[in-house]
């Protein structure tokens, strides 16, 4: 998905869900995203903390998310932009009031995933992936998930399954 249907695809869904646009402002959990220069990242939009605030809005969180994760991921890649949205996701997910905190794990697994090395030595992952000295966002994942492994160890177990339980807490180096 191009820039311009990202920046199209949250129109619409502002358009759906105005209020989510003045959600959750003061989270603690979200503190800085505004600062974050989204746009200088390639493909990414400025938008990007709508959809994080929207993540605190009961009736647009589970939207919210599928809209963050069709900016933040194609097919084969993440967005060069996700260890800067890796951590208020994060933190999001550690707080057990956030709507739809089920969904925000699951993306949250998809994360650890998208961010496992991939082995030289297997042709169809480098040609599928990349190799990941062309995405270094792999690696910058991982050093996030590391810094917050003190938030993934208290996660709880109840809302995900055990082997998505154990890919967050791999990523985070607690295995």
């Amino acid at each position: 998905m191009d820039l311009a249907a990202k920046e199209a695809a949250i129109s619409r869904f502002l358009h759906e869900y105005p209020q989510a646009a003045d959600t959750g402002r003061r989270h603690p959990a979200l503190q800085g995203c505004e600062e974050v220069r989204w746009s200088e990242f390639p493909g990414c939009p400025a938008a990007i903390p709508v959809l994080l605030r929207a993540l605190l809005d009961q009736a647009a969180a589970a939207e919210a998310q599928r809209v963050l994760t069709n900016t933040m991921f194609s097919i084969a890649e993440m967005n060069a932009a996700m260890p800067e949205v890796l951590p208020f996701l994060l933190r999001l997910a550690g707080d057990p009031q956030v709507p739809e905190r089920s969904g925000l794990l699951d993306r949250l697994i998809m994360v650890a995933e998208f961010s496992e090395p991939i082995e030289v030595s297997n042709e169809a992952m480098v040609l599928w992936f990349g190799r990941d000295s062309d995405h270094p966002e792999r690696e910058q994942c991982r050093a996030v998930f590391a810094e917050h492994a003190s938030v993934v160890a208290t996660l709880p177990e109840g809302l995900i399954n055990a082997a998505g339980q154990a890919k967050l807490r791999q990523a985070a180096g607690l295995v």
